[in-house]
């Protein structure tokens, strides 16, 4: 039996922490859950005191400046949040000799590199200041060099704030025809899954020993369009004509990634967990998320 440690959860308010407060429920370690009403992570003498006065083993960071259109205009807080915070962290727990679970995501590859799946050694192209930002993130962890997971991650939703299937759920129950992009690829995630493999590896300490960047995605692959087609297909809203269109339709600052699939091999080798596919997760996620409106 592992003796408890104690984590800190930082932007718990978001997808990813809300996921994370339900997966740590019964758990044996001691999870404190922050935002930045409690805790500024821009702030390094706050998160240093944090981690001191509570005497932290392991952080897992799921703050994020995560508006893509808007990091364009917004750059320097991007860059502060998904960055120099970042560096907070990582010097802060480097102190305590504990361990930082870091998000990060897709965006750090960008432009047209095939269809081939990324793999984590493959080289980071950013197209965008928040592929960008999150790139010097992880580059800041490396800088600082305290023990570290990166857990790289795509298309993330769940029943928590606003994302791309609860937005769907809405327009395919309201519209009578909608367009959506189908010329970009990747695989959706279900945070819970993510947040069910992150607390898994915790109580297990399986970050022990196991240090580096890992991809993490549902299984299969399929383009906007698609993920459409099926969050209308399992919810019902079967009156809404769903067209294929163009990225170049919708035009925006950001170049997206075209092809964002992540391989998840390491992942899998490294930690032994099956990562669920995609349309399955999607429905339990209709489901619950139905149920609530009950």
């Amino acid at each position: 039996m592992n003796s408890p440690i104690n984590i800190l959860v930082t932007g718990a308010n978001g997808q990813l922490g809300n996921c994370i407060r339900n997966a740590s429920r019964g758990s044996a370690d001691n999870y404190i859950f922050t935002d930045v009403a409690e805790l500024d992570i821009t702030d390094a003498e706050a998160v240093a005191g944090m981690v001191r006065d509570n005497n932290i083993n392991l952080i897992v960071n799921c703050a994020a400046y995560t508006n893509v259109d808007k990091a364009e205009d917004d750059a320097d807080f991007a860059e502060k949040l998904n960055a120099g915070a970042v560096r907070n962290l990582a010097e802060a727990i480097k102190a305590a000799d504990g361990t930082l679970i870091h998000i990060s995501t897709d965006y750090v590859f960008g432009g047209s590199q095939g269809n081939t799946p990324r793999t984590e050694s493959e080289p980071a192209n950013p197209t965008g200041v928040y592929g960008l930002t999150k790139l010097h993130g992880e580059q800041a962890i490396s800088e600082v060099g305290c023990k570290s997971l990166i857990f790289r991650t795509a298309w993330l939703y769940s029943e928590y704030g606003k994302n791309f299937v609860k937005t769907m759920l809405s327009l395919t129950a309201s519209k009578s025809a909608l367009n959506v992009v189908f010329d970009q690829c990747g695989t959706p995630t279900y945070a819970q899954d993510l947040a069910d493999a992150i607390v898994s590896i915790i109580s297990g300490r399986k970050f022990e020993g196991n240090e580096g960047i890992y991809h993490y995605s549902n299984e299969g692959v399929c383009s906007w369009y698609d993920f459409t087609k099926a969050i209308a297909a399992i919810a019902g809203n079967t009156a809404c004509d769903i067209r294929p269109c163009h990225s170049d339709e919708f035009p925006s600052k950001v170049i997206r990634p075209a092809y964002s699939v992540l391989d998840k091999t390491k992942f899998k080798n490294t930690f032994n967990l099956k990562v669920p596919y995609y349309v399955d997760s999607l429905k339990t996620c209709i489901k619950n998320l139905k149920e609530n409106e009950a």
